[in-house]
């Protein structure tokens, strides 16, 4: 974990931090397949992913190789006691920004939460790598950071902690659903193969 204060406007905070997200997946399917089923059947994946409620797309625009696409996604799972003092079930969901490359299979993406967007930033990019005869690496690189002194109902004095709580969190339930959807991704492949 990295941290430094971030500029917003012209004031510096010193209580916001940087976080990297990191994920990487082998997916058993070459890289074009992977690309395309990620990209284009995402709701179909709602079934394979346990800890998302629903997404749900709210905007695709087309042009040439590149897609660009608006998705709103629902979490579920547990708040930690320190988090959920201050936020509530909304910071589990989020809408995402997401540009979609086919040339050079990379998806450059942004998350912009429900809660406290003021407040946290968080983006990254995914490459789609070829990896053996016929397999995919899902390489999921990003950061995330929480600047505390901007959510409502904390006190500058606990601000630190419940900003580093919320990030571990965060970050924690990102990188493990990234790896849940990659995850389900393989196994909706398979099926679609066995469906065949």
């Amino acid at each position: 974990m990295h941290r430094r204060g971030w500029r917003d406007g012209d004031r510096l905070s010193n209580l916001a931090a940087v976080m990297q997200i990191s994920a990487d997946a082998r997916i058993p399917f070459p890289v074009p397949v992977v690309f395309s089923a990620y990209r284009d059947d995402l709701t179909k994946l709602l079934a394979y992913l346990p800890n998302v409620r629903s997404i749900e797309v709210k905007s695709r625009k087309d042009s040439g190789a590149t897609a660009e696409f608006v998705n709103e996604w629902r979490g579920g799972g547990d708040i930690p006691a320190a988090v959920r003092a201050v936020l509530s079930e909304a910071i589990l969901s989020w809408t995402d920004y997401a540009t979609w490359n086919a040339d050079q299979h990379v998806c450059e993406w942004r998350i912009e939460t429900h809660a406290f967007a003021e407040a946290v930033r968080c983006g990254g990019i995914n490459r789609f790598i070829a990896e053996g005869a016929g397999a995919t690496r899902l390489e999921v690189r990003g950061s995330l950071t929480i600047d505390a002194k901007k959510i409502r109902g904390v006190p500058s004095l606990l601000a630190s902690t419940v900003g580093r709580a919320a990030e571990d969190f965060l970050v924690n339930k990102i990188q493990a659903n990234l790896v849940e959807t990659a995850q389900g991704l393989a196994q909706y492949l398979k099926d679609k193969v066995a469906a065949s």
